[in-house]
């Protein structure tokens, strides 16, 4: 089929390669022009004039995007040229009540909207081994195997609009706190005088062992913090979660202790970097030695 895609960066990028591989043309937008310069010309891909005229040459139109805002501006124009039966599959990470509010407006149209963020970076985007949460009617799940099944490893519908983006939430929560756990285990063995890379490497083999220890405590130990999620995203998946629990009135006190210490990294100059520079976040605090200089 012919699928329309928004949102060509680091994560939509390998996506749209993956949806090409499979023998899906592409129609896709963007702000920048020069992001779609990777892709094959006509009549494989076709460049719309805007979101509008994409929603008009496709039923299915994916975007993967930054901000709540984003999505929503896009959504905006995307039903003034959906026909009645099409799909809009947002990917990007926004806040449940957001995906919630487009998908009450599309289903005015007769349009359709999945919220199905993704969890494993651009290591998993790139492999087409992404974890997919999504929300949305249940009938629609025979639509979107397939699609599905070209970018990712598992597919689970979790819900009504809006549920994916809370998956996703209870995803970052258990993740970026694991991080931070991460940082102050290896703060702790460099201020004992221990060489966090041995005890990391120790940990791996026992019941510590997780995907955010080998990965980030990898960075830590190296004191690589090139970006391989920026900072910053982390950040704002965050204060979503901890704005979504504000509205439930749920406490939250170990996501909230995360967000200062992200906030405190974002303060630094360090939103570009790789969320390991929380580790640099405890040094600072502590006022010992540290790598001040941004690797972007």
């Amino acid at each position: 089929m012919r699928i329309g895609f928004i949102g060509l960066g680091g994560m939509g990028r390998p996506m749209a390669e993956h949806l090409l591989a499979a023998g899906h043309a592409l129609a896709v937008w963007s702000r920048r022009p020069a992001s779609a310069d990777f892709l094959p010309a006509e009549p494989v891909v076709t460049r719309a004039a805007s979101p509008a005229e994409l929603a008009r040459q496709c039923a299915v139109v994916c975007t993967n995007v930054t901000s709540s805002a984003d999505v929503a501006g896009l959504a905006a124009q995307l039903i003034e040229g959906f026909a009645p039966g099409g799909l809009h599959i947002d990917f990007s990470t926004i806040a449940p009540t957001v995906a919630r509010d487009i998908a009450a407006r599309y289903a005015e149209k007769e349009v359709d909207f999945v919220d199905a963020p993704v969890s494993g970076g651009t290591a998993g985007a790139q492999a087409a081994t992404l974890a997919i949460m999504w929300g949305g009617k249940p009938t629609l799940a025979e639509r979107l195997a397939p699609l599905f099944a070209c970018i990712g490893k598992t597919a689970v519908h979790v819900g009504a609009a809006g549920a994916g983006q809370v998956a996703k939430a209870c995803n970052q929560l258990i993740m970026v706190a694991a991080l931070e756990a991460t940082a102050e285990a290896a703060r702790l063995a460099n201020a004992a005088g221990v060489d966090f890379a041995r005890v990391r490497a120790a940990l791996l083999g026992g019941s510590a062992s997780s995907r955010v220890l080998d990965l980030f405590g990898g960075k830590m130990a190296a004191r690589d913090f090139a970006a391989g999620v920026a900072a910053r995203l982390h950040h704002k998946d965050i204060a979503l979660a901890l704005a979504e629990a504000t509205q439930q009135s749920l406490p939250m006190p170990v996501g909230g202790a995360v967000l200062q210490q992200l906030n405190a990294l974002m303060a630094a100059g360090w939103g570009r970097d790789d969320t390991s520079r929380l580790l640099c976040v405890l040094e600072r605090a502590a006022g010992t030695d540290f790598n001040e200089r941004s690797t972007t």
